[in-house]
């Protein structure tokens, strides 16, 4: 429900926006009015952007692949490249696929590949409890399942060995850039789902070192880095088992590296081999 009328002329809104160094103010205004149920809860809707809360936060939600995604205070926001991790998941699932969502923040990752593929089997993980509530609202739209804990930890046993799909959006900024984060991501977003150790791949590794245990044979792994990081992330998705290939957008910028489970397949006079 729209606020009508405005107790701010739209201009005045923008202007203030444009001030606060807001680059898309026009748009961010619109957003806010459509947004608001009241004309106080714009006026304070408009002050807490202009303190620097990030939009998502402020409207209590943000758009990742045409769905409208809760985003609770403090929650991780979906960026929009990330969008192209989830293309790519879609491009190798199948309906009815056991999906998991590790560090899912919102769980806007698996929410979205479940919509786009129509039914899934997701469950998502977090750590971070303030994620896992805003994650129930979104995932239990479509079906699926959150838990709190760390990666793997709380996730059913039954699920080895059983995963096709598996969505680590994990933390991938090395520890000493998080100063140079804008203030949005850096004061508004919790911590640990931003710090990805001294050289940004310190969850990835944990990640990738039991995903063989999770992963069904030809299962894929997708996780998104950084074009500077992705040959170092390639080495750790090899020495791990997996078999990478690395997908790239200019248009989002995103680099997103797909690793899959070999499959074991028979051989003559008893050996094995593998295929990816």
């Amino acid at each position: 429900m729209s606020v009508s009328p405005s107790p701010l002329p739209h201009s005045a809104i923008v202007t203030r926006l444009r001030a606060a160094g807001c680059v898309f103010a026009e748009d961010e205004a619109e957003l806010l009015i459509s947004t608001a149920r009241t004309p106080a809860g714009l006026a304070a809707m408009v002050d807490r952007r202009v303190d620097g809360l990030p939009l998502e936060h402020v409207l209590g939600w943000a758009e990742f692949r045409g769905l409208r995604i809760a985003v609770d205070p403090g929650v991780f926001v979906p960026r929009r490249r990330t969008e192209f991790l989830v293309g790519r998941a879609a491009a190798l699932a199948r309906p009815g696929a056991v999906v998991v969502d590790l560090c899912c923040g919102s769980g806007a990752l698996g929410a979205a590949l479940v919509t786009t593929l129509g039914r899934a089997d997701l469950h998502a993980t977090d750590i971070d409890p303030a994620a896992v509530l805003c994650a129930r609202r979104n995932v239990a739209a479509v079906g699926g399942e959150v838990y709190e804990g760390d990666l793997y930890d709380p996730l059913p046993a039954a699920l080895r060995g059983r995963v096709d799909v598996l969505l680590a959006n994990v933390p991938y900024v090395p520890t000493e850039e998080i100063a140079l984060l804008p203030p949005e991501a850096r004061v508004h977003e919790a911590r640990v789902a931003l710090d990805g150790g001294t050289d940004g791949l310190d969850v990835l590794r944990r990640v990738t070192a039991a995903a063989s245990v999770w992963l069904a044979p030809g299962g894929h792994l997708l996780f998104e880095t950084s074009r500077r990081q992705a040959a170092a992330a390639v080495e750790t998705v090899t020495r791990d088992g997996l078999v990478s290939q690395v997908a790239t957008s200019d248009e989002l910028d995103a680099t997103v590296v797909v690793a899959t489970r070999p499959v074991l397949v028979d051989a003559p006079a008893g050996r094995s081999e593998s295929r990816a």
